[in-house]
């Protein structure tokens, strides 16, 4: 199949579903109110809360919530070949992602730009409050443990590519000064220097990696990588925000955006196959990169390009805080999923383009590809040409760079750049990766904070800097651990698991809310999705438990994955009770239950919008 119709296919049911599923929700189900003054609004404080520009807002929080995920794992999936991995990221992007992150930021927004944990408080009960806090807190450090190892099995050993991802943070800490203090509020200015700068580290690169003294500095080894991106998550969560953090963000999103435009626009030119099968015989399970079958670890491999838990952090942290409008939710939350959705499709595109024989030897490791009895065909040409060695490079990462470098490389005037297409994406990769791994690292300081702050007042002052270190610290030694201990076939499942479980959490919680609203002919749209994810979500983990990680002995992964099932069970039965009371009522509030009623909560009926 000619790569260029998926291409439109996705193009094609998106923008369908933006303009039409989108804009139902927003009307009919959340009867979402332009006219209703945002936290942002009435809560303005000049540092947490404040008035933002929707686009500026939009690449921030797409810049946030679009990490390793929609790049590595349609890549990973698509040894189950490329079929099964579109029809989910199409289907699942629509009816389940977008929703997902569409009603987690509306949910904040009413709720004074609250946090998940203290949204299921608020509307299920306080020990559905407590439990989810546990269970964020968990699902976060196994989400960062399992971005990083593709950052750390892309960069060991290639010095080109470390010098380029590593000097993109000073090129940050120079535009967040340049803007916030040599020139206060100069964005173009702030813009153009870091493109200039970036572009200069991009042409540099080979000659960097050709040089006998740099290139040993530069060659760092898997377990010395895994020091240093826990050590880089440590420094940007306690550094302030204006310094590393929106100055990544910033130049990270325009240039997610530019190179995913620019593969779309590759493909239009080249009109590459996909030589990757429809459907493999690893569908049924036993395959070199994902062990399972096709169900459930598809969705669990996939994770943030069709659904993700993650998004929901964003979309109750940063971003309901800043937005100015109602009117942007649909803009903001379902928009900037369909466009991940999308940058997945691209990935997956990337790594079904790759002959079968040369995507296996990148992604299996030398044994497993050993056992699959084939040899490479292109992968010689492919590593001489980028400088790399490339076999037995797993996570996902590596051919995700080879198949973009290789369609790039197909247009005639670029052939001779195969090497800079090649870093060119590594670096857009791990700026992907680590614009989440800082935000996540800074998410999960804050959530310690509050977790401590209830025993230790002190620690939830913010401002406190003995209790931001602390928590900094703790949390980022915890995913780092994992991170060092751990590989891409005992950490990414359990990323995938954990991350769709608090996707699940969050989808279960709106349909909550939308039952309290009086809105119950409508909870399906967050109800199925969710109910959907739990026995995926519970199954997944069962299977990794007993045939991935007893197995190998790694009781650490066995323990984080039984009490991370445990709590979320918790949270579901105290969902379902709430559920049951509501549906009694007919969506009224219980009297006494202590909970916000809904005019105060939601401002009950208000006129049509016009979004």
């Amino acid at each position: 199949m000619n790569a260029l119709f998926l291409v439109l296919v996705a193009l094609s049911v998106f923008a369908l579903a933006y303009r039409y599923y989108g804009l139902f929700i927003a009307r009919k189900v959340l009867e979402i109110d332009p006219g209703r003054p945002t936290p942002a609004i009435t809560m303005a404080d000049g540092h947490d809360y404040q008035e933002t520009n929707r686009y500026v807002l939009f690449g921030h929080h797409f810049a946030a919530i679009a990490a390793a995920g929609p790049l590595i794992g349609p890549v990973l999936a698509a040894q189950f070949g490329y079929l099964p991995g579109a029809l989910w990221i199409i289907i699942g992007a629509v009816v389940a992602g977008a929703v997902h992150d569409m009603v987690s930021l509306f949910a904040s927004v009413r709720h004074q730009g609250r946090s998940l944990p203290l949204i299921a408080e608020k509307e299920i009960g306080s020990t559905a409050g407590i439990v989810a806090s546990f269970a964020m807190l968990f699902i976060l450090i196994l989400t960062l443990s399992g971005l990083s190892i593709s950052v750390v099995n892309a960069l060991f050993d290639s010095p080109w590519g470390l010098f380029t991802v590593l000097f993109t943070i000073p090129i940050a800490l120079i535009m967040g000064l340049y803007i916030h203090v040599l020139r206060p509020g100069d964005v173009k200015g702030g813009s153009i220097l870091g493109v200039i700068l970036l572009t200069i580290v991009i042409y540099l690169g080979p000659y960097v990696a050709a040089n006998p003294v740099l290139a040993p500095m530069l060659t760092f080894s898997k377990n010395a990588l895994a020091v240093s991106v826990p050590i880089y998550g440590f420094a940007a969560s306690v550094l302030p925000v204006w310094l590393l953090l929106c100055p990544r963000d910033y130049l990270s999103t325009y240039l997610k955006l530019g190179t995913i435009s620019a593969l779309a626009l590759g493909i239009f030119l080249v009109h590459p196959e996909m030589n990757m099968p429809a459907v493999t015989s690893y569908v049924h399970g036993g395959g070199p990169i994902i062990q399972g079958s096709v169900f459930p670890f598809l969705f669990i491999t996939i994770a943030c390009g069709a659904l993700s838990g993650f998004h929901s952090i964003i979309a109750s942290g940063t971003t309901p805080k800043m937005i100015s409008s109602e009117k942007d939710i649909l803009f903001i939350g379902y928009g900037a999923m369909l466009v991940e959705g999308f940058v997945a499709i691209m990935a997956l595109i990337a790594a079904c383009v790759l002959l079968p024989q040369d995507y296996f030897a990148i992604n299996a490791s030398s044994s497993a590809y050993a056992a699959l009895g084939m040899t490479p065909v292109h992968l010689p040409q492919l590593a001489a040409a980028v400088g790399e060695t490339l076999q037995g490079r797993t996570g996902g990462g590596v051919s995700l760079a080879v198949g973009m470098a290789y369609i790039f490389s197909s247009i005639s005037f670029m052939s001779h750049l195969m090497g800079y297409w090649y870093h060119f994406v590594l670096m857009f990769e791990a700026l992907f990766i680590l614009t989440a791994v800082d935000t996540g690292t800074r998410a999960g300081r804050y959530l310690l904070q509050e977790m401590v702050g209830r025993v230790i007042p002190k620690f939830s002052e913010k401002k406190w800097m003995p209790g931001i270190a602390i928590t900094s610290f703790l949390f980022t030694v915890s995913w780092g651990y994992l991170l060092y201990t751990g590989n891409i076939t005992t950490i990414w499942p359990i990323f995938g698991m954990s991350n769709q479980l608090l996707a699940a959490c969050a989808l279960i919680i709106g349909t909550t809310m939308i039952l309290r609203m009086g809105k119950g002919k409508y909870a399906l749209i967050t109800a199925v999705p969710g109910l959907f994810m739990i026995p995926v979500t519970f199954s997944a983990g069962y299977l990794n438990i007993v045939t991935n990680y007893l197995p190998k002995g790694q009781y650490l992964l066995v323990f984080l994955s039984a009490i991370l099932m445990f709590l979320t069970a918790i949270m579901f039965i105290e969902a379902f009770k709430r559920w049951y009371e509501l549906i009694q009522t007919h969506g009224k509030p219980l009297n006494g239950s202590g909970r916000m009623p809904i005019k105060a909560d939601f401002g009950g009926a208000c006129e049509q919008p016009k979004i």
